[in-house]
């Protein structure tokens, strides 16, 4: 039995199903408690994803016992073959699996709204018309050292996808395994691929995953054909297929850059920093380069997921509605892809399918936030920028030390730097 610990049998039971009520009379954890946690989560939650995970496990597995220690391990996993940011969906699986339906909603909920609320009041500040001088000097500080958080970023995830393709088996029955070369290439060109359509077309960035990881479960699943039609009928793959086109302006273009931005960022939030940076900047004109890099810092420095930087792109849209909308829309996929996939979870993560998928993506979306990092760098535009770029690039991939330091030092001192008069 794995579920509550409430002094009584688990009002739980874990099937190949997933989660469903073993006694509709069992206790759950009371929303209230969940609210309770979650929120006190969504508001100490600085460094990103890793200390979500800490935290989360720290309150679920080892203080309260609400889930094993495997269990926890299987959520994380399961979350992370879902497109959208990934901290993000395990907060919502956690809340699931001990409060049903509405514990996810909850849960979900006051894990999102610290960070939304922050990150708002300090867009309204960094976007004002005429903010002080210290004020611009700390946006463009903190810009600067964007670019390196993407390439630790990017540094981070490769050795758990290097590993995931060159241990690998192809995935059809009875299949030997590949020569060992082969996997190895086939990483690399995948990786390639996502840096060049980042740094050179963001607009297209998705596209290229989404082909890298059907080219790999093309090649790694046996009957390939057959094998795509039975997972687009079980559903979990409908959102990777298809991105629709733009829309026209106004809220509706809000909308539709939020569903880009939380259905379609495979890898985590900065896979579509490159898509977000075209449309925001380049497509319609909401903001400039250097306040999109802003932007992006006080993804970094605020609780909650990067991908809370659409809501900075939403205010300078359409003010405080433009950032409620733009957060309501990008976070709204995650509760879908739970609510909907989880008692599927199992199914999914022993997906041939799944797993050849994500082999293919992962590295495409390795390199597209490496290739973020081309797009970031190209809005700087003083020297000084220049060398705070630098040293936030050796704190972070060579040191490899808090990114909310990096950022809030580059910060002061960007703000030091305009005060004493030089150009910003």
């Amino acid at each position: 039995m794995l579920g509550v610990t409430t002094g009584r049998p688990s009002a739980w039971r874990y099937s190949a199903g997933g989660t469903t009520p073993a006694d509709p009379q069992g206790q759950r954890v009371p929303l209230a408690t969940i609210a309770r946690e979650w929120g006190r989560i969504g508001c100490i939650g600085f460094g990103g994803p890793p200390a979500h995970i800490a935290l989360l496990r720290k309150l679920c597995v080892q203080q309260r016992g609400w889930l094993s220690a495997s269990e926890f391990e299987d959520g994380i996993a399961a979350t992370s073959l879902l497109p959208g940011p990934a901290s993000t969906q395990l907060a919502i699986f956690c809340a699931w699996r001990i409060g049903g339906v509405a514990g996810a909603l909850v849960g979900g909920a006051c894990f999102i709204v610290p960070g939304l609320i922050v990150i708002l009041a300090l867009a309204a500040l960094f976007l004002a018309h005429s903010p002080p001088r210290w004020i611009t000097g700390a946006a463009a500080g903190a810009g600067a050292a964007v670019p390196a958080v993407a390439i630790s970023a990017a540094v981070a995830l490769v050795p758990a996808s290097w590993r995931r393709a060159v241990n690998g088996k192809a995935a059809g029955r009875g299949a030997a395994p590949e020569p060992r070369p082969w996997p190895r290439i086939r990483w690399l060109c995948y990786l390639a691929a996502g840096g060049a359509a980042a740094a050179l077309a963001g607009q297209y960035v998705v596209i290229v995953l989404l082909c890298c990881g059907l080219a790999e479960t093309l090649l790694r699943v046996a009957r390939p054909a057959t094998a795509l039609a039975r997972e687009v009928q079980r559903g979990w793959l409908l959102p990777m297929l298809g991105t629709g086109t733009a829309a026209a302006g106004g809220l509706l273009a809000v909308a539709w850059v939020a569903v880009k931005v939380g259905a379609l960022s495979f890898g985590g939030g900065f896979v579509i920093i490159p898509l977000m940076q075209h449309d925001a900047v380049h497509a319609y004109h909401w903001m400039t380069g250097a306040q999109f890099l802003s932007a992006v810092a006080l993804g970094q420095v605020t609780p909650g997921p990067v991908v809370q930087t659409v809501a900075v792109v939403g205010y300078a849209a359409a003010g405080v509605g433009g950032g409620l909308l733009a957060s309501v829309v990008a976070f709204a996929p995650s509760f879908i892809f739970v609510l909907a996939g989880g008692p599927r979870f199992d199914a999914i993560r022993a997906s041939r399918t799944a797993q050849a998928f994500m082999t293919g993506a992962g590295p495409a979306a390795i390199g597209a936030i490496a290739g973020a990092s081309v797009t970031l760098g190209l809005e700087l535009t003083q020297w000084w920028q220049v060398g705070l770029l630098a040293g936030a690039a050796c704190w972070l991939v060579l040191l490899r030390r808090n990114v909310v330091v990096a950022i809030v030092a580059a910060a002061a001192v960007g703000s030091l730097l305009a005060v004493a008069g030089l150009q910003v």
